[in-house]
């Protein structure tokens, strides 16, 4: 049996490659959005099914993921992680070489399946690899600034493929990331023996799941479109929350359930997955706002987009590596995480300032420091949270529990906030429209009521990020000795984290 030392001798090359693997999946859910209307264009794709290009990675990903999870930990971590990564390339190029708008929806579907075994292998990989206090908090602080700040790294090279070579580009960019993260991850990682979880497939579990959260995202993506009170809509969340509720109770009688129950029931980690959710569901929102407001409102090109969210990634680096790191071994992590997310708020707070002539240096600036800084310090305990603890039989599923929260709170988040804010713009432009007299008053009350809608769905997330700080300060309860490890406490904090990771 491997000692935690011969296991984890490589662990830092290990992180490299575990983390440009995330920074893959992390860019896909954002670099498509910018090569979009390219791709649309030039395949034929109608504005109805041009969703669908999104939709598809979101359902496959968000439905998947705990049967990864689980497979993860049936199977190996490292043999899922390559065998992900390797899927992941074969869906891009697919993606790549797409001549018609089946072919392309396919290959995103195919990007989000091997998506959701990849993602939560490389998570659970650092929760077995990293059990020692002080390198967990910096491994977790680098893994959580680029989980934070890939989706607008993928605004930007999104930005520089479509306008300096073609829309194409932005799938096969992933062929090289996943080609060097599968031979380094192959020839690097050793995982600890004794962590996998033998048990027999928990088949009801994963129908159930998936069809649970595939209704759920997709139920989300048609009020986007056909509006809330649809009937397709109210049936999709109706069957979801049947689904769903079918899924726990299935999970509390079977030997060897899918999502054992006393993952979720754990106050931190339920704390971490409800917060973490949340606090996507605003990120996600603004990300597709701001982009709007850049290109339509300020005239911002692709690339130009792109580089105004960079402050936003400096931010969430410095508060994951400088941070949090720094303070997650020597306080609570709730004591991070809340402030890190009402942070985040004030910065959002700024943003419903917006209107059509403000300054990107006097106000979107210094909102994005202040999102990036609270963000990077409030996912990098998390991160560490939702694993902390977990019997390494577990450790792929509670990752997957993370992923799920933050793909669904994507899903949730971009729906939930476009439809407050084209509601908000609909309202401002039939009241204002009757006093635009010229074309270019019309106009400008066309762009006023698209900033008006903006600002509209950012208050929302304010309020949603505020939301998320209290779950993080009243469920995350770090009085538990397992928490006192987490947080560093005293000199034994490094032995005992060792147990609940590597024993077994």
């Amino acid at each position: 049996m491997a000692t935690p030392d011969t296991a984890n001798a490589n662990r830092w090359k290990a992180l490299v490659f575990i983390a440009l693997a995330q920074l893959m999946v992390v860019l896909d859910a954002t670099i498509v959005n910018i090569a979009l209307p390219s791709a649309q264009q030039d395949l034929g794709i109608s504005d109805g099914n041009r969703q669908w290009v999104i939709t598809a990675y979101a359902l496959a990903f968000g439905g998947l993921l705990l049967f990864g999870g689980r497979i993860a930990d049936l199977w190996g971590r490292k043999r899922t992680f390559v065998t992900g990564l390797i899927g992941f390339a074969g869906a891009s190029a697919l993606g790549g070489a797409a001549t018609n708008e089946a072919m392309l929806l396919g290959s995103r579907a195919l990007q989000g399946a091997f998506g959701a075994l990849l993602a939560p292998a490389a998570l659970s990989l650092l929760a077995v690899m990293f059990t020692d206090a002080k390198e967990r908090a910096k491994a977790f602080g680098i893994y959580g600034a680029i989980a934070g700040g890939g989706g607008a790294v993928g605004l930007i090279l999104g930005g520089f493929l479509t306008e300096y070579l073609n829309w194409r580009w932005t799938f096969f960019v992933n062929i090289p990331f996943a080609i060097v993260a599968a031979a380094g991850a192959y020839f690097v990682i050793r995982e600890p023996a004794g962590s996998r979880n033998r048990s027999p497939l928990d088949i009801p579990g994963v129908v159930l799941s998936t069809l649970g959260l595939v209704s759920l995202v997709y139920g989300f993506t048609r009020a986007e479109s056909d509006g809330w009170g649809n009937s397709m809509t109210i049936g999709l969340f109706v069957a979801s929350a049947l689904l769903l509720a079918a899924f726990v109770l299935v999970e509390s009688k079977v030997k060897a359930p899918l999502l054992p129950l006393r993952v979720i029931t754990d106050r931190n980690r339920g704390g971490v997955y409800l917060s973490l959710g949340l606090a996507i569901i605003a990120m996600f929102g603004l990300f597709l706002f701001l982009t709007y407001y850049l290109q339509i409102i300020k005239g911002f090109t692709p690339v130009k987009t792109g580089f105004a969210f960079l402050p936003m990634i400096v931010g969430m680096i410095t508060g994951s590596t400088q941070i949090g790191a720094r303070l997650m071994t020597r306080v609570a992590p709730r004591l991070l995480m809340g402030p890190g997310f009402l942070a985040a708020a004030v910065g959002m707070l700024l943003l419903t300032q917006l209107e059509i002539d403000s300054s990107y240096a006097g106000l979107i600036l210094p909102a994005m420091l202040l999102l990036g800084l609270g963000m990077g310090t409030a996912f990098m305990p998390a991160m560490s949270l939702a694993t902390f603890g977990v019997e390494p039989r577990d450790s792929g599923v509670a990752s997957a529990m993370v992923n799920t929260s933050q793909q669904v709170g994507g899903a949730i988040g971009t729906a939930l906030l476009n439809t407050i804010a084209a509601s908000a713009t609909t309202s401002y432009i039939e009241d204002h429209v009757a006093g635009a007299t010229s074309a270019s008053q019309r106009q400008l009350v066309q762009a006023q009521g698209m900033v008006q809608g903006y600002t509209s769905a950012i208050w929302f997330a304010v309020g949603i990020l505020v939301v998320a700080a209290l779950i993080a300060v009243t469920l995350i309860n770090t009085g538990r000795p397992d928490m006192t490890a987490a947080s560093g406490a005293g000199e034994g904090a490094e032995d005992e984290v060792k147990v609940p990771v590597i024993a077994h």
